[in-house]
């Protein structure tokens, strides 16, 4: 495809032209240059439904916002682990955007959920980077083959918000690699995102506005990265810093200030224009790309993405307990419906997330347009956290001559959104103490959970059931009605670990102790990475989920290849109705002598069958599903040797699992030398020989043959052999012979 915006182009532009071009206009605008017919194109924030406003512009959505569908929030639309339903989202939000005349979505949020009191967790997908490549992916390409941009965001290692201007999220390569660069790594390779937002914070003591190894040499020269990179609203602090790093794009743009700082910065030789011509022609193939012919406009369906909207939610809503079977309710039930989220429902989240939504459907609606036997009582206050008494008492009288209860509890907006952390995982006092007080009236308490990340439920085990629905949407009551009366069977499971208490959490003590700097401690054991490795107690899994059917799992097969691991499982409806499984692979690797997980999720499928039907499920995994990042190499490695497929129903529900011998990687061998253990040599094989010949063996095994020896020769260095007898000669020839026979 040919293009007018070519380097002589740009070359024929004045050093200001160029300025105003990597300088955004107002809040949601590129530059347009009429003169040199170069085109404005609108920019929009739409993680979980397009929020372009009307009016005058800010940056945290306080002003009106144009009609639009609210889709779940990413919190919940993760728990579908349904790639499929990812794309249609993000179709529909292609959709949306070029009936609004909007080219690039800023979304989606792909940071890793690192601690439950991160205020931005509803935005995001997962605490676990292959989850949330898999579902940003299918995100991305869903928006962009409508002809719509993306932003992905935040690159990068951005997991608080409070002082998230300037605070250093100070962590170790390996890490930085493994937990909070992969997602991006995936999506750029496999959906080719248009653009990157680059975030606020700094990442081992460097902005990232202005961080050439994060922007340039790790985005554009190891994973080929050919888009735009843009700044997030005022991230911003050295526009000159930013260009020479690989920002090419300033937003929202401080207007004269960021010009003629541009300009004077290449007439004094600070910046090479060439860099400057380099962000500018990074504009301007986006702006012709993405541009949008006004005059071709096109109304959307709002009712089919509503419709759509509750299809997602239904998909995604997590059924944590169920026991006795209280869910599904029946219409022969009197049921108690209390709280006063039922009524003024939490369907998304705070911030520049915020959507001003087609049509809201409470689930109070949704009960009392139902069939079934209902009475409502407020039970507490959303603005309040100290328990009304009076509302207390009548919801108290309600239950009581009822056959069930559901409570409808949760987070209130003002105490989770963009900007500001939590500060706490626990409900409010009084959602608290009413459910206690619920619970001693009637023994059928079912707990329908409004909330944008993991909670505590230190009432958990004194309720029947437990259903969370996060932030589900505008349609929010249809689909959590729909959920508890059956008519739809839950399939969601949860992308985050539900912890105990917060004191359990790998961050605890550490998270948000500094306003300049967050140490990453935990390195690589961030979420039910930690918890395994742990064996720490929580409240509910990574993968969990119920079901109102069950699945058998049966006949795994695994085929290992020298290219690929091919997995097959059988798994069959063993219920009574219809149902949807989330069939998880993991990885355990038992060969590397480095720091590992206990698992790691490499795959998953989710998958529909009717009572007494079976499928097998197929994975292949490839030869990053078992590599490690190597520091001191800079390389994925994968080693050879043993493996442990595990394949289950949650990160804690492990069905079948089988070893294989990795043949695809390399041998995990150093040379011989006098620091090798003699643990290591006398466990390898191929080492026998040599010892025979140097003479070594004999005293080795003299010493190793008595029990109470065996642990500390195991434990000392080749070089310590002489203090057994052994002289340096017949050490020096051992390991020559050892490495000889390993060229």
């Amino acid at each position: 495809m040919s293009t007018k915006f070519t380097l002589s182009f740009v070359q024929g532009l004045t050093t200001r032209e160029k300025a105003e071009l990597v300088t955004g206009k107002n809040f949601w605008f590129t530059a347009e240059n009429k003169k040199h017919s170069i085109p404005k194109i609108m920019v929009t924030d739409g993680p979980s439904g397009l929020r372009k406003q009307a009016s005058s512009a800010d940056a945290l959505g306080l002003n009106q916002s144009v009609e639009a569908i609210s889709f779940p929030s990413s919190a919940l639309m993760a728990s579908s682990f349904n790639v499929d339903m990812l794309y249609d989202l993000g179709k529909s939000l292609g959709v949306a955007a070029k009936s609004e005349n909007v080219s690039v979505l800023l979304g989606p949020g792909i940071n890793i959920k690192r601690s439950p009191l991160a205020g931005r967790n509803f935005e995001y997908f997962s605490e676990d980077p292959y989850l949330t490549g898999e579902l940003g992916s299918s995100y991305v390409k869903g928006v962009q083959d409508q002809g719509i941009g993306v932003s992905l965001k935040h690159f990068a290692a951005n997991n608080r918000e409070n002082q998230r201007f300037t605070s250093s999220s100070n962590v170790d390569e390996r890490t930085l690699r493994e937990i909070y660069l992969f997602a991006f790594e995936k999506i750029i390779k496999e959906a080719h995102p248009a653009t990157i937002m680059c975030s606020y914070n700094a990442i081992n003591g460097v902005l990232n506005s202005q961080n050439y190894r994060l922007l340039t040499e790790i985005l554009r020269n190891e994973w080929g990265y050919t888009g735009l990179v843009m700044s997030d609203w005022g991230a911003v602090a050295d526009n000159i810093a930013s260009l020479k790093a690989g920002l090419d794009l300033e937003m929202p743009g401080n207007e004269e200030y960021s010009i003629s700082k541009i300009v004077a910065a290449v007439k004094s030789g600070q910046l090479e224009e060439s860099k400057l011509d380099t962000a500018v022609l990074r504009v301007l193939a986006l702006v012709e790309k993405f541009q949008i012919n006004e005059d071709n406009h096109i109304d959307y369906d709002k009712e089919a993405q509503h419709n759509f909207a509750k299809k997602a939610a239904e998909d995604s809503i997590v059924l944590l307990k169920n026991e006795s079977s209280v869910l599904p309710i029946h219409q022969t039930e009197k049921i108690a419906v209390i709280g006063e989220l039922a009524k003024k429902p939490r369907y998304q989240g705070g911030g520049s997330s915020h959507v001003n939504a087609y049509k809201i459907i409470t689930p109070l609606e949704a009960a009392e347009n139902s069939n079934y036997d209902i009475m409502y009582a407020d039970g507490y206050q959303l603005a309040d956290e100290e328990s009304n008494i009076e509302l207390e008492n009548q919801a108290l009288s309600v239950a009581e001559v009822s056959d069930k209860v559901i409570i409808f509890a949760g987070v209130p907006e003002k105490n989770e959104s963009e900007g500001f952390d939590k500060g706490t995982i626990d409900l409010p006092k009084n959602q608290l103490e009413l459910i206690q007080k619920l619970v001693a009236h009637n023994p059928n308490v079912i707990i329908v959970l409004q909330n944008g990340s993991a909670i505590s439920m230190p009432w958990r085990n004194n309720v029947q059931a437990v259903v969370e629905t996060y932030l589900a949407g505008e349609a929010v009551g249809e689909a959590t009605w729909r959920i508890l009366t059956g008519e739809t069977n839950p399939s969601g499971k949860l992308a985050e670990t539900f912890p105990e208490r917060i004191e359990d959490t790998p961050t605890y003590g550490t998270f948000n102790a500094s306003t300049e700097e967050e140490n990453y401690h935990e390195g690589i054991f961030v979420g039910y990475r930690y918890y395994d490795l742990k064996h720490q107690q929580v409240a509910y899994p990574f993968g969990h989920g119920l079901s109102y059917t069950s699945f058998k799992y049966e006949n795994l097969e695994i085929d290992n290849t020298e290219e690929h691991v091919s997995v097959k499982v059988n798994i069959t409806n063993v219920g009574q109705v219809p149902g949807k499984e989330v069939v998880q692979f993991y990885v355990q690797n038992l060969v590397s002598s480095v720091e590992l997980p206990s698992k790691e999720l490499k795959s998953f499928k989710k998958i529909e069958l009717n009572p007494g039907e079976s499928k097998v499920v197929e994975v292949v995994l490839d030869r990053r599903s078992f590599a490690w990042y190597d520091v001191q190499n800079n390389i994925w490695r994968v080693d050879k040797g043993e493996y442990i497929i595990k394949v289950g129903s949650s990160s804690r529900d492990i069905r079948l699992e089988k070893s294989i011998f990795l043949e695809m990687g390399i041998d995990n061998i150093k040379p011989v030398s006098g620091e090798t253990y003699i643990s290591e040599i006398i466990n390898r094989k191929d080492l026998q020989k040599p010892l025979i010949d140097s003479g070594l063996k004999s005293s080795i095994d003299s010493i190793t043959a008595m029990d109470s020896n065996r642990e500390l020769m195991e434990n000392m260095p080749l070089r310590a052999i002489i203090m057994i007898g052994a002289n340096v000669n017949q050490v020096n020839h051992f390991i020559n012979l050892a490495n000889e026979s390993n060229d």
